[in-house]
């Protein structure tokens, strides 16, 4: 499956996604949904949110020039190879989630909530960081 097909169909297809991309822990998108923009500057935010917590959790991050507050930050089940973080924005949120090699970016609006888009998520990050990515 293509890195856009996983976009296309396993995030904004459900139906609970607005936007997501797919990013390359190393830096560039290797797939995005229409519409949504990412920044040079937010790839770097973004990618640093995983290392340095205590940023994050003080300032929250970006995701196409919009600002989420931090909600959490946690390894996936007993992968250390999956981290997410949430936010929120209002009623609505991002969730991000780092693998071995990429990062999903998503993006959702109410009345999907943080836990219901983290599974999806999280569901999608596990079966990459799977495959060792």
């Amino acid at each position: 499956m293509s890195w856009q097909a996983y976009v296309d169909t396993n995030l904004v297809g459900t139906g609970r996604v607005t936007q997501a991309a797919i990013l390359g822990k190393a830096g560039g998108i290797w797939a995005k949904s229409s519409g949504i923009k990412i920044s040079p500057e937010e790839q770097k935010a973004i990618t640093a949110a995983f290392t340095n917590k205590a940023a994050v959790q003080a300032s929250g991050f970006r995701v196409a020039d919009q600002k989420y507050f931090f909600l959490s930050s946690d390894n996936y089940g007993d992968d250390p190879n999956l981290i997410v973080v949430q936010g929120k924005k209002q009623a609505d949120g991002a969730v991000l989630a780092q693998t071995k090699q990429a990062i999903l970016v998503v993006t959702y609006a109410f009345p999907q909530t943080a836990q219901d888009v983290g599974i999806l998520v999280t569901g999608l990050g596990s079966y990459l960081a799977s495959l060792n990515y």
